[in-house]
């Protein structure tokens, strides 16, 4: 009985150290988005600030914005009461009168767009109490690692239709079949020179070669008609 007891008392010692140790660790600043496409058009993001203090109460929230988006795209949408928003270089604060020790601080602003091409939006905060305490929400959660101790609020996105891959072909893929491409075109520009100067010259010496011929004949037909006139005047007589 005594083994048994002394197990049950360590098992709930050590079960108590757990949670003693991780419960620090749970409380997170978070954010999430209606909408969840790289690309998207005015996206209302819900920041859930936990309070993890138990003197102060948290007193403002500055959220550095993760490169693509400007703090002129940024407009608030809801805050605690009394909480005004304030743009800065690289981001924005909401912030006021210190809320009650353990209250959450929760906000709402809205993104005019999403980064294209983006799909992991890590928001930098920084979390400060009313009694001037800061915890920096600040280290990027790295896709397929471990949490870190102090992680920056994480939204994690859809690839938007500029980046996800076109199911079309493009244009040039198939080439088009021009007819100057597919096959010549002849024309008598493109026909070899030797070939009319040839035709163009060998004409004549045909026709030249007729006339020579008919000149031939003519004169061996006169010339046996003279013959034969000669002999009949011989026989007359």
């Amino acid at each position: 009985m005594r083994f048994g007891s002394r197990v049950v008392t360590v098992g709930a010692v050590a079960g108590f150290a757990v949670l003693g140790v991780a419960g620090p660790a749970l409380a997170h600043v978070e954010v999430s988005a209606d909408k969840t496409t790289a690309g998207a058009e005015n996206v209302t993001l819900t920041f859930n600030g936990e309070a993890e203090n138990d003197k102060a109460g948290i007193a403002s929230e500055r959220v550095v914005l993760p490169a693509g988006l400007a703090p002129a795209s940024v407009t608030l949408v809801k805050a605690p009461a009394g909480w005004t928003f304030t743009a800065n270089a690289d981001g924005f604060t909401v912030g006021g009168k210190a809320l009650k020790v353990g209250v959450d601080a929760v906000w709402k602003v809205k993104i005019a767009k999403l980064p294209d091409g983006e799909t992991r939006l890590s928001f930098k905060t920084l979390e400060t109490y009313g009694d001037g305490e800061v915890v920096r929400w600040i280290e990027i959660q790295e896709a397929g690692q471990d949490e870190p101790d102090h992680p920056a609020p994480l939204v994690t996105l859809k690839p938007g239709p500029s980046t996800a891959p076109s199911s079309a072909a493009p244009s040039s893929a198939a080439p088009s079949v021009e007819p100057s491409s597919a096959a010549p075109v002849v024309t008598a520009s493109t026909l070899p020179s030797k070939t009319t100067d040839h035709s163009s010259s060998t004409w004549w010496i045909w026709v030249l070669a007729v006339v020579v011929v008919a000149a031939v004949l003519g004169f061996v037909l006169l010339r046996r008609r003279k013959a034969d006139s000669e002999q009949s005047t011989d026989v007359n007589s």
